[in-house]
């Protein structure tokens, strides 16, 4: 099904927060206990890495869910109650993704400290989306808003703002390494809007196993036709395994996307009996690479993401596969593996 733009303020990129709203932040704002840097607390890599791009040297940062976990089952281990009880400001995706994970840091956290639920920050209620992984009368929306380019902008903007807040002696490099990030997922974001369009008429449809590009798929035009993964994380029955075989049939598609984190025979079941091509290495928070390579960020990610979609697609991803991927400040984080 295609979703229809609810969104029209965010047609073109986030506008970035002016650099004169950080600069003149309070210089009474408050402060880190210590002298040292500010400390930060992070949930799953995506965030890490936009975090890592706006803090850079200025914040120590730590990742929680290692990567290749399913960020939506995932239990903290007791030990991560040391980290939450120590960090100055806590980023979680929200949106319902990190419940048990919110609770402990609310359990554990040194006064002072905060906690930013970052995409309900940037999305209303209004505009949540519920699908095939998170129907409606679960209450869950959709909570991977990270996977579209002009949601990650966003998200770098509240990360900025609160970083600014918390450590107003560094707002200017923190205002500078926002405004560099913006301008490299811009640069993404026009890449993947110019390559999309060498993707035969109609084909711009998704099947995949976890539903995690239904907001991407709003903004840039795609359509979502389905998901294998259910709400409750197990495969899907028989008779809703024919239904998928059916639609992809018809709708001719020709190739349907699987996860790296949640391998499937079911999709590989669909492919052989469509004929459609099987591509199980989508990732929607697990970054490429090891942390350290040049890939290993957000920008890697999706940029691997995009390019591996418009290709299994039928169309050509030049623009996307030319876009500078490199941090803009130094990732320093710690990624849980």
């Amino acid at each position: 099904m295609a979703f229809p733009s609810r969104h029209p303020y965010r047609r073109a990129p986030a506008v970035v927060l002016a650099l004169g709203s950080l600069l003149a932040l309070s210089a009474c704002s408050a402060q880190p206990e210590s002298s040292g840097a500010l400390k930060v607390a992070t949930t799953v890599a995506p965030i890490t890495s936009i975090a890592a791009n706006i803090g850079g040297n200025r914040v120590d940062i730590e990742g929680i869910v290692p990567e290749g976990t399913n960020s939506h089952t995932f239990e903290p281990a007791p030990q991560v109650a040391e980290l939450l009880s120590t960090a100055d400001v806590i980023f979680v995706n929200g949106l319902q993704l990190e419940e048990p994970t919110k609770a402990l840091a609310e359990q554990n956290m040194k006064d002072g400290a905060v906690i930013v639920d970052i995409g309900d920050a940037v999305l209303p209620p209004e505009d949540y989306i519920y699908d095939f992984s998170f129907p409606e009368e679960d209450g869950k929306p959709n909570p991977h808003l990270w996977t579209d380019p002009l949601y990650a902008i966003q998200y770098a903007e509240v990360i900025a703002k609160t970083l600014s807040e918390q450590d107003s002696d560094n707002a200017a490099y923190y205002a500078k390494n926002l405004a560099a990030f913006t301008e490299k997922a811009t640069a993404l974001s026009d890449a993947l809007r110019s390559d999309q369009k060498s993707v035969p008429d109609g084909n711009l449809k998704l099947l995949t196993y976890h539903d995690a590009y239904a907001y991407f798929a709003q903004d840039y035009g795609w359509d979502v036709i389905g998901a294998v993964q259910p709400k409750n994380f197990e495969d899907p029955t028989p008779e809703e395994v024919a239904a998928i075989i059916d639609q992809v049939e018809a709708e001719e598609v020709p190739t349907i996307f699987g996860s790296e984190v949640f391998p499937s025979a079911v999709l590989e079941e669909i492919g052989r009996a469509t004929g459609a091509r099987y591509e199980d290495t989508l990732r929607d928070d697990d970054l490429p690479g090891e942390p350290g390579d040049a890939e290993h960020s957000w920008l890697g990610l999706m940029r691997y993401d995009y390019a591996t979609m418009i290709e299994g697609l039928g169309g050509n991803a030049t623009e996307l596969k030319s876009v500078d991927v490199t941090d803009v400040a130094p990732d320093e984080a710690e990624y849980p593996q």
